[in-house]
């Protein structure tokens, strides 16, 4: 295995993680005003994530460094072709950090009510959206031969690319909604089951649905990138055993499942994708590869040391963080967050 690949690889873990991770908390922030019927609840919900969710987003933060630093042509086509959408993202995702910090400064329920529906919109505005974004990649976008993005923003807009986002939204949403029954006891905690048991059959329709979909509009069946096999057909398989927990009310098994939906769903994108990082709808020859838009040997071997030194003090220290905050809340409990 060379360096090209073995970044390839762990990026495209990185991007996993971020989605296993923060995909159960934008789906509790989704379900915020819904499932918090009054502030004790919607305060209960939050303290859920509260010790969590600015360090999941390291994850994406590392994914675009990393990204940034082993293949700059990838990042530039990227972020300038993927502008807009990405830019939405980032003021989502500054805009969700901000209501967390600032819905309690004020018990006014005005104030609160506001920033829990801000909440709401900087996690269901990026669970779209990445879903969008990813499935574009695969799907194909329009790259010339110099490597530059000469579509719009509605190209990325295409029916594949949103029944992606449309499976990343309710994916996240009952990833989330499996999370507050473990996390949670009492009433909540029967309310997100209840919730989870709704949203279960239309996240196994949209999924079933996406991968059949995957046939028709990328090159899956020429084998361009590696065949990704049974793995498409595990992600919806695990989201069938998830609904079989759920139904069960055991909810450790449940999350467990539709975690492992996400990472293989996630993992077949790459997989597809791989040796490219971006299809070109225009030419097959001017999409990018892990070759191509790659930066140098030494760059890259300086990078493998550093993570190698670094990625297990990092994993350590969230995993701790897990286990630290392992306990289930309730109403009565005196929190705040």
């Amino acid at each position: 295995m060379d360096l090209n690949t073995l970044w390839f690889i762990l990026i495209a873990v990185l991007y996993i993680g971020f989605f296993v991770l923060e995909g159960f908390d934008f789906g509790v922030g989704i379900l915020l005003p819904f499932l918090g019927k009054d502030d004790a609840r919607r305060r209960l919900i939050i303290n859920t994530i509260g010790p969590h969710w600015d360090g999941n987003e390291v994850w994406l933060i590392t994914a675009g460094g990393a990204t940034f630093a082993a293949f700059p042509h990838w990042y530039a086509t990227l972020f300038s072709g993927f502008y807009l959408p990405l830019f939405i993202i980032l003021i989502a995702l500054i805009f969700r950090g901000v209501a967390f910090e600032f819905r309690s400064k004020d018990e006014n329920p005005r104030w609160r009510s506001f920033w829990d529906w801000a909440i709401f919109g900087g996690s269901a505005v990026p669970a779209l959206l990445f879903g969008v974004a990813f499935t574009n990649l695969m799907h194909g976008v329009p790259i010339d031969a110099n490597m530059n993005y000469t579509g719009g923003f509605w190209n990325l807009l295409n029916p594949f690319a949103l029944l992606g986002g449309l499976v990343s939204l309710l994916g996240f949403i009952l990833h989330g909604a499996v999370f507050l029954s473990l996390k949670t006891e009492g009433e909540m905690m029967n309310s997100a089951l209840r919730a989870a048991r709704r949203l279960w059959p239309p996240t196994v329709a949209v999924l079933a649905a996406f991968v059949v979909a995957m046939y028709f509009f990328t090159d899956v069946l020429k084998q361009l990138g590696i065949n990704p096999g049974p793995i498409p057909i595990g992600s919806v398989l695990a989201l069938l055993a998830a609904g079989y927990f759920i139904y069960s009310r055991r909810s450790g098994w449940a999350f467990a499942m539709t975690a492992l939906a996400i990472v293989f769903s996630a993992a077949t994108i790459f997989l597809v994708l791989f040796p490219r990082v971006m299809v070109s709808s225009i030419d097959p020859s001017f999409s990018l590869t892990i070759y191509n838009a790659a930066s140098g040997q030494y760059t890259l071997r300086t990078m493998s040391i550093v993570a190698l030194v670094f990625v297990p003090v990092v994993l350590a220290y969230q995993g701790w963080s897990y286990w630290i905050f392992r306990k289930r809340l309730s109403e009565k409990a005196e929190m705040h967050y």
